[in-house]
């Protein structure tokens, strides 16, 4: 049984690029990332370009977690100078949800050895969940592919879901089992 998302579910994407903020470089990995949400249920209700500075990323972070449970962000998670897309989601995140992330790693290596290179972080925000993807379109759908299984659940909880059927098996929560 494939998770499905909650019809309430509300999602950002932001692309983080100076070129592509400036308009010298087409944006394709956030289309490619909202085309891979769309077709698993969610509602992406913005997409916005950013360039690379920590504090326009945190702000349009805390901006849009106040309408979307779910923010998505591709690009500056490398090494370059300017890639702060995890210092700024760091800045802003109450908790960090490192199985995320290294899943996402996890998946990337079996595609390309560059992918150990990613300092992509996720976290929470209040009822939002923050997930930083590669900026290349293949990395990003990659990356997001491997987590989307996941999502329903983790959005579930941090919108206060926490009743879950037996059928999917085991205890869920990451804690004690409750039974």
């Amino acid at each position: 049984m494939t998770p499905t998302f909650s019809s309430d579910v509300r999602a950002v994407v932001l692309t983080i690029s100076d070129r592509c903020a400036r308009g010298e470089q087409i944006d394709l990995s956030g289309p490619a990332v909202r085309e891979l949400l769309e077709a698993a249920g969610v509602s992406v209700v913005a997409a916005e370009i950013l360039p690379d500075e920590v504090g326009l990323i945190a702000a349009a972070l805390r901006r849009h977690s106040v309408s979307a449970g779910l923010i998505v962000t591709t690009g500056g998670t490398g090494l370059a100078a300017r890639d702060v897309t995890p210092e700024a989601t760091r800045l802003v995140c109450e908790r960090l949800v490192d199985g995320l992330a290294e899943r996402m790693r996890a998946e990337g290596l079996r595609h390309t050895p560059l992918a150990a290179l990613s300092r992509a972080v996720c976290g929470t925000l209040g009822a939002t969940l923050i997930v930083n993807l590669p900026g290349s379109p293949s990395g990003a759908k990659s990356s997001l592919a491997a987590i989307l299984p996941v999502l329903p659940h983790a959005l579930d909880l941090l919108a206060g879901r926490t009743e879950h059927p037996a059928a999917l098996g085991g205890n869920q929560h990451g804690g004690a089992d409750r039974r």
